[in-house]
């Protein structure tokens, strides 16, 4: 056998995956943590670092969880679907800053408005390895025992809220979380 016939097959079949790799949405990219609980954690809030927020405090009733940073231009995109939510208050939303400062990131909510019940501070960006967070942003929802339910990467769309939030929430456009269906 030709000595560059096995490299070129071994060529080829690396194109071959990677091709199929650029084909693939991010978006769509299965989670572990999909029905197991939500890794615990224990860090402070953005706004009052001398108060603690730990995944204890998201158990109760259904929650997201939106993984966002003042340095993320994806996250200025989904911020106004998160204030319109905030505001339609179908689900408490609580924010995890990852891998920002303190400044940055009050001085973002402040000029941007904030949706957030509470956000900790990740920064050093620990809890988002936890959870399986390779970029910003990404927003879990949690049911009331604190089981993941669903996780969407990338900045949320009306789209991914209508399909696949709501519906797990089992609520429609325009009722709040309390109301049936």
């Amino acid at each position: 056998m030709n000595r560059y016939l096995i490299p070129l097959i071994v060529f080829i079949a690396l194109v071959g995956l990677f091709a199929i790799g650029l084909g693939m949405d991010p978006s769509r990219v299965p989670s572990p943590f999909i029905g197991k609980p939500a890794p615990a954690f224990d860090l402070p809030q953005l706004h009052a670092p001398d108060q603690r927020l730990t995944q204890a405090t998201l158990r109760g009733r259904p929650v997201l969880l939106n993984v966002w940073a003042s340095w993320c231009v994806e996250c200025r995109h989904e911020h106004g679907l998160l204030l319109q939510l905030a505001a339609q208050q179908h689900i408490p939303i609580y924010g995890l800053n990852y891998k920002d400062t303190r400044a940055d990131a009050l001085r973002w909510l402040e000029e941007m408005g904030d949706p957030y019940v509470a956000s900790a501070a990740d920064a050093d960006g620990k809890v988002g390895i936890d959870y399986g967070v390779y970029g910003v942003p990404e927003t879990f929802v949690m049911d009331a025992d604190g089981i993941i339910r669903y996780k969407h990467i990338g900045a949320l769309t009306e789209k991914a809220v209508a399909e696949n939030i709501l519906p797990l929430l089992n609520i429609q456009r325009g009722q709040s979380l309390g109301s049936d269906p």
